[in-house]
């Protein structure tokens, strides 16, 4: 171990793949001198000894971790999140000074941020949440990263992030988020996304299997191509890999020996629940959540699978069949990331944030699962208005959609007709026609809940608001709006 004390402009707590991994890359980045520390000896041993070019500063004791550190002390905390966290932050606060800096690396939820922050800064300490995005590749060779916290903290921290980030277009893919919560709160949202590109993947893939007819092989060969077009982004890239890889057991496609039961960390129910706490629809992600509850649920699926006499015919595939896939793709693509900035909006105004979306979605277009080319697209679209009630106002995506709601239609009606579900899709494609219609059917949600719990409602041609005495004469009477 080095007993080079004090000497370390930044720490990393915790050292399973993920905190090791980004404690190398820190070491690797020129100017820092990286501390390591984890609860068990033998993991911090084994990563100095296969490491010995990091020159890392080594402690078995989160005191001697802590004297490690060159003031203002800066120390990463990557361990599970939930109260293995807790007791670690907890640990670090009663040795730290004021100004000293705990950075939360995981995939806290963005309330625990909050309150943490708050206790600490109580206590005249800095703390950060940051959002980590890339998984154990991008820790190691530049991940996209969100941190929140104060500016105060950033001061100090942000060009040590910076020095280890992802880089798209020049330029690095960290930025101060916002204070407090922000950074896991954005982080949050980014998985969501993540959930419903995902789903919708996985749809265009069981749609040219199912309908198009074509082998794992050729499937791979069309998301290859699309990785050249507009399309191009990391999830597109690994999926044409994922269909490549072959079983050594059975010599055939691995997808197909992988049982079709998704797992989930909870970052996409906690992006549904959050949206939904501030009215934000979307139904996207949501769908992709739910979609992945139903494919782990294998003995309600085999229960209705007994009882089905027949299943529809699959569809004939119509001209240019993977064009229209690809157009679905793109548009309900389109769909998920409005939802998905709509609900930072939302977020940042329910906790008094100052969120640059522009900067968000460039730091999102290098070193995270979602980066995409289709991101410098969303970064123009708030350039250019930073105000946009949705991103499907912005002319290039509204342009886009209009390009492709024919074929977008046609997928989700034959798709429809073929029994094969395609949530992702056609929540997608209802969102949109929810916005485009002129008029929706909640004038009569709202008569049917002032029938029932007197909630009132309002006209069309007048102020005010109102409600009918259903139980009397049924004359209108202008009230109070409802407060239940």
């Amino acid at each position: 171990m080095s007993q080079n004390r004090s000497s370390a402009n930044i720490g990393v707590v915790g050292l399973a793949v993920m905190g090791s991994n980004l404690a190398r890359n820190l070491a690797s980045r020129e100017g820092n001198t990286v501390a390591v520390y984890n609860r068990s000896p033998q993991r911090t041993r084994t990563l100095v000894e296969e490491h010995p070019e990091a020159g890392f500063v080594a402690s078995e004791s989160i005191e001697a971790f802590v004297d490690s550190l060159a003031k203002p002390r800066t120390a990463i905390v990557m361990v599970q999140a939930g109260s293995g966290t807790d007791a670690v932050i907890e640990q670090l606060a009663g040795l730290f000074e004021d100004g000293d800096i705990i950075v939360d690396g995981g995939n806290a939820n963005f309330h625990d941020t909050i309150r943490r922050e708050k206790d600490l800064r109580e206590r005249g300490l800095n703390f950060v949440g940051a959002g980590i995005s890339g998984g154990e590749e991008g820790a190691l060779r530049g991940p996209s990263i969100m941190p929140g916290g104060s500016a105060e903290a950033y001061e100090t921290l942000g060009p040590i992030l910076a020095s280890i980030a992802a880089v798209a277009e020049g330029e690095p893919c960290v930025t101060h988020v916002g204070t407090d919560g922000a950074g896991h709160f954005v982080k949050m949202i980014h998985n969501g996304i993540e959930y419903a590109d995902m789903q919708l993947i996985a749809e265009s893939y069981d749609l040219l299997r199912r309908v198009g007819g074509h082998d794992v092989d050729a499937i791979a060969d069309v998301f290859a191509a699309w990785n050249k077009g507009d399309l191009e982004s990391y999830l597109i890239e690994i999926t044409a890999e994922v269909l490549r890889q072959k079983d050594a057991a059975t010599g055939g496609p691995l997808v197909d020996v992988i049982r079709d039961e998704a797992g989930s960390k909870g970052t996409g129910v906690w992006t549904v629940q959050n949206s939904v706490g501030l009215g934000v629809p979307v139904g996207g992600i949501a769908e992709a959540v739910f979609a992945r509850a139903v494919s782990s649920k294998p003995q309600q699926r085999a229960a209705v699978q007994a009882t089905v006499e027949s299943r529809p015919e699959i569809q004939q595939p119509g001209d240019n069949f993977e064009d229209d896939v690809a157009a679905a793709l793109y548009a309900s693509k389109m769909v998920a990331y409005a939802q998905g900035f709509d609900a930072i909006i939302a977020g940042a105004r329910e906790y008094g944030w100052d969120i640059r979306l522009g900067n968000i979605a460039k730091i999102w277009r290098g070193g995270c699962i979602i980066r995409a080319r289709f991101l410098n697209r969303i970064v123009e679209a708030y350039d250019n208005d930073p105000n946009l009630a949705t991103l499907l106002e912005d002319p290039y995506f509204a342009a886009a959609v209009r390009d492709g709601e024919a074929a977008w239609r046609r997928i989700v009606a034959t798709a429809a007709l073929s029994g094969i579900p395609v949530p992702g899709f056609s929540s997608a494609l209802a969102y949109y026609d929810s916005l485009a219609s002129e008029r929706l059917p909640a004038a009569l949600i709202q008569g049917q809940r002032d029938f029932f719990g007197a909630h009132t409602y309002r006209r069309i041609d007048r102020d005010g608001v109102f409600h009918t005495l259903w139980s009397g004469d049924r004359s209108e009477i202008e009230t109070e709006p409802s407060t239940h």
